[in-house]
């Protein structure tokens, strides 16, 4: 369910990034700082969460209390990064992941928050604010958590990508708990990720609205949006760190340097919106940065290869 140009990218950076292996270690330690600080700020933004991602790196690094912001948003940014140094260690595990370390993850997210509700399975109706996908009865989350169990199990050879994608899916639409339930499918989904070799991902504050959108889309039996939605992210992980890790022993050639779509568009058939329509489907190589999308001439060269190759 891949598009076709993204799978590609995916698996060409993925070898790529094997081939580097055993990475940097002062590479890997920078990338892991910023990649932690951006997975819990974005993360618990997308639920609401006010506290920035300046004041989310005071926090981690000095233990201030930030003026203004409520305890459990400063106990949000703490527990995620508990969460994510147990999910480091499942990394490194044999066991399959199953319902067990799901309840872990999420007794990490919501404890000193919600202590009764922390890694236990609801026992009441839940609604999905905003959604109109409507939850299992209570008394069906454990069934509902072992077949999310043997889901996993029955679909190993789907692409690593795509699997963690309808994992996480499959785990919001279970909602197995009463808070919490999108964090912790995060963490899973990186997990799963991680396990296959992929370094962490982040669905970014600024995609919430589209995260939600193509969430609801799978709801509806159809997440072939949420899966290439999932795999752009992907690919933003594996350039950051092919960035970071590769040597630099000449400058980048002009047309695979990362510039702004507006500048990209120049001197091609294409304009400024249909580049952003292309980067946000996948189907040219691009980033993006704050709220602007940079791509390179060598991405559009090669979509425009593979569009003159179809019949």
């Amino acid at each position: 369910m891949l598009e076709t140009r993204l799978l590609k990218r995916l698996d060409t950076k993925k070898r790529q990034l094997d081939a580097l292996r055993p990475l940097p270690v002062a590479a890997l330690n920078r990338l892991k700082e910023q990649i932690l600080v951006e997975w819990i700020y974005n993360s618990n933004a997308i639920e609401g969460s006010t506290i920035t991602l300046h004041e989310t790196k005071l926090i981690l690094e000095t233990g201030l209390t930030i003026g203004g912001k409520s305890l459990r948003e400063h106990f949000e940014v703490i527990n995620h990064r508990d969460a994510i140094e147990y999910v480091e260690v499942l990394v490194n595990g044999q066991e399959p992941v199953n319902p067990f370390h799901v309840r872990q993850i999420h007794k990490l997210v919501l404890t000193r928050i919600a202590e009764d509700a922390a890694g236990t399975y609801r026992t009441t109706q839940v609604r999905i604010a905003g959604a109109a996908h409507t939850p299992p009865e209570a008394w069906l989350v454990p069934q509902q958590m072992e077949g999310w169990e043997k889901w996993l199990s029955d679909n190993p050879d789907l692409h690593p990508v795509e699997r963690a994608a309808l994992a996480h899916h499959r785990l919001v639409a279970i909602h197995p708990f009463v808070d919490g339930n999108g964090r912790t499918a995060r963490l899973v989904m990186n997990l799963l990720l991680m396990r296959q070799g992929y370094p962490p991902t982040v669905i970014l504050r600024t995609n919430r609205q589209q995260y939600y959108r193509v969430l609801a889309e799978a709801d509806s039996g159809k997440p072939t949006s949420l899966i290439n939605f999932i795999g752009r992210a992907v690919e933003r992980s594996l350039t950051l760190y092919l960035e970071a890790c590769v040597p630099q022993l000449a400058p980048s050639k002009p047309t695979e340097s990362w510039i702004p779509l507006r500048e990209a568009a120049q001197g091609t058939p294409y304009s400024q919106e249909y580049l952003s329509l292309l980067a946000r489907l996948g189907r040219i190589e691009a980033i993006k940065r704050g709220k602007i999308w940079y791509t390179t001439r060598q991405a559009i060269q090669t979509y425009r290869e593979s569009t003159e190759k179809q019949p």
